[in-house]
Formats: C-alpha cells, sequence, structure tokens
C-alpha cells in the first residue's frame, strides 16, 4: 500500500490538471511529494524515498518552467513530460542498483532478509515491471498528443492497462517467487 500511495501526487496532478490547469496542479503535486519526503525523512521506521524526491523534483522543475515561461501546455504535453520523467527516474534507480522499491519492501520485510539476493532480485524484477509500465505509458501519451483522430480512450485504457498491470505484478511476484521457494526440489 505504501509504494501505491507515493503515486498520489501524480493522480493529485491527473485530477487537478483539468479543474485547476497545469501549473497549480503542477504545485500541489510538488508539495504532496515534499510532504512525503520531510514525513519519511522525521517518521522513525520510514525511509526517504528516490521516488518521492524524484517526483518533488520532476514536479517543481515542471511548475518552475511552466511559471517562468508562462507556458500554456497542451494537459497531453504535461502528461507526457510527466510520465517520462517518471520512467526514467524508475530506470536511474535501476542503473544505480537501488530499485525503487526497495524503500517500500523494507517497511514490510524484516531486516534480516534486505541484503538476501532473493529480496533485491525481487525489487529489481518489480521496478524492471514498473519501467516498462512506464514506456507504456509514455507511448500513449504520444499517441494521444501526436495522433489526434486515435479516439482519447484508447489512451486511456491503455494507461490504465499498464498501471493495472504493474499493479498486479507488485503483488503477485513476491508471492510467486515465495512459493516457488518454498516448494521442496
Amino acid at each position: 500500500m505504501g509504494m501505491l500511495l507515493a503515486f498520489a501526487p501524480f493522480i493529485a496532478y491527473a485530477v487537478l490538471q483539468r479543474t485547476l490547469g497545469a501549473l497549480p496542479a503542477l504545485t500541489i503535486a510538488a508539495l504532496i511529494s515534499l510532504a512525503f519526503t520531510a514525513r519519511d525523512a522525521f517518521t522513525p521506521g520510514r525511509h526517504v524515498k528516490a521516488l518521492e524526491i524524484g517526483s518533488a523534483v520532476l514536479f517543481g522543475g515542471l511548475a518552475l518552467f511552466t511559471w517562468l515561461t508562462k507556458a500554456d501546455w497542451p494537459i497531453l504535453q504535461v502528461r507526457l513530460w510527466v510520465d517520462a520523467g517518471l520512467m526514467l527516474l524508475v530506470i536511474l534507480t535501476l542503473a544505480i542498483r537501488e530499485p525503487f522499491t526497495l524503500p517500500y519492501a523494507r517497511e514490510q520485510v524484516a531486516q534480516e532478509h534486505w541484503n538476501s539476493p532473493q529480496f533485491l532480485h525481487v525489487n529489481n524484477v518489480i521496478t524492471a515491471g514498473w519501467a516498462v509500465a512506464f514506456a507504456v505509458l509514455v507511448l500513449a501519451d504520444l499517441l494521444m498528443l501526436y495522433l489526434p483522430d486515435v479516439p482519447l480512450w484508447v489512451g486511456v485504457a491503455v494507461t490504465l492497462a499498464a498501471l493495472g498491470g504493474a499493479i498486479q505484478f507488485t503483488k503477485w511476484y513476491p508471492e510467486r517467487v515465495r512459493n516457488r521457494s518454498a516448494r521442496p526440489l
């Protein structure tokens, strides 16, 4: 649940962009990310997370750029930047060998498992699954932005399927690995 709550800034942005516009929605999403980062920094047993720091930088940077340039971006253009930034953040956490899922998993798993090869492998695989989902989101954004004849519902359906698939995979994969490990050889 903790990892899914980390997507609250993205959900807030998606909801608020239509009613308030890009700049207020980006600013509020950045503030939510900062609040989560502060909560994790000052709560015992919690860890500051790359996703929340990256979200604050992403939304804050886009808000600052929008404010400075007075850009009046189409919703789909901002969404493309947000989804691409999130995809790159997730890929970066894999590249530096600190998958973004690790701190969330560490809050749910006993410390003695944190450095086990299996625990690290599961987090790498889940993070890679999210990277694929975000790549699909970027493709859906590009589809909706540059092929306006394609019905909007197609892009929305692809987006929901990618996110739903990533959520289900995140729940399913660790259980699968546990069940395979418990089986006698």
